[in-house]
């Protein structure tokens, strides 16, 4: 259930109350504003607030509309109703793009939780150890830049597109850069060993870039139906973090084997991010009002025919 606080100009009133008359309401009158409190199912305000948003003039500042959840609801009509149309129910676009915010600015805290994980997966590299591999998978946020690329991009919102991006590329270049800066270190007191991990990651393949496009598109779909970032980012960041450390290794080992694990990196990159792309769209993720929409439809087809391109350029190099 959510609760909808409507505050409006008193001369627009007459302008929401089609969208509101069949809704659990009721309106209080203040000195400038009317005041409308509604109760809806989740089911219904998505649609409830594409309507809303064509009736009411937010150029005025004091037109504001509000959403929350209640702790409860007693009303036994409403909970039978959500009930039997739950499967219906679509995160509004308002709070899509209030989750992707924390992954559009350069976050200390974030890059030093990537960083550790990084390392992590370095050390598992090492020790030949799936499980500490693992481990520093759970630690990684990596999977939020790519998570707001895709809601950005179906809505059309280019400079966020940009910040996203950039945001995973410097994730993705501290892990590399640790990596490096250890593997060196390492190189003073012991001569480092390829183990079996290591080796496993040394030669790209097509058949990675399919496994990120699902990874890409599973993320989505997982993260827009509430499944904790933490549960679905494990393997978008077990597809990202050991390549790049590999990478930073092979650096300083041996350089010209580096090339190999970076195309990895790069295909699942692009592969994810495609794949999260496609999976905003399928979700019918956009923006609500008709203008954007088509803007976003031509930054929605750039940008596939871009990313389809460079993973079609990454499979080559790999045949």
């Amino acid at each position: 259930m959510k609760k909808v606080v409507i505050r409006i100009k008193k001369e627009e009133l007459e302008n929401i109350l089609p969208v509101i008359s069949n809704k659990q309401y009721y309106i209080s009158e203040g000195d400038e504003l009317f005041i409308i409190n509604m109760i809806l199912p989740n089911y219904e305000l998505n649609d409830v607030m594409d309507n809303l948003n064509k009736k009411i003039d937010f150029r005025y500042k004091k037109n504001i509309v509000e959403v929350f959840t209640p702790d409860f609801i007693v009303s036994p009509f409403l909970q039978k109703v959500e009930k039997e149309n739950s499967c219906n129910e679509k995160e509004p676009i308002e709070k899509l793009i209030d989750t992707t915010r924390p992954y559009l600015k350069i976050d200390k805290n974030k890059l030093a939780l990537t960083s550790i994980a990084g390392i992590i997966a370095l050390t598992g590299l090492f020790m030949n150890n799936v499980a500490v591999i693992i481990g520093a998978m759970l630690l990684s946020p990596i999977l939020g830049p790519i998570y707001a690329f895709a809601i950005n991009s179906a809505l059309g919102r280019t400079k966020d597109i940009l910040k996203s991006v950039s945001n995973l590329l410097l994730m993705i270049s501290t892990v590399l850069f640790f990596s490096i800066v250890i593997t060196f270190l390492i190189s003073f007191f012991m001569e480092p060993t390829l183990t079996q991990e290591i080796l496993s990651r040394l030669d790209p393949n097509f058949i990675y870039v399919l496994m990120s496009l699902a990874l890409g598109f599973a993320s989505m779909l997982a993260i827009t139906k509430g499944i904790p970032e933490s549960t679905a980012g494990v393997a978008i960041a077990a597809a990202l973090l050991p390549p790049t450390a590999v990478s930073g290794i092979l650096i300083i080992i041996n350089p010209a084997k580096a090339i190999g694990p970076m195309i990895l990196v790069f295909q699942n990159i692009f592969g994810l991010m495609t794949g999260s792309l496609f999976g905003a769209i399928l979700l019918e993720i956009g923006p609500r009002e008709y203008y954007k929409k088509t803007a976003s439809k031509k930054i929605i087809f750039r940008l596939c025919l871009i990313m389809s391109l460079l993973v079609l350029a990454l499979i080559v190099l790999t045949v």
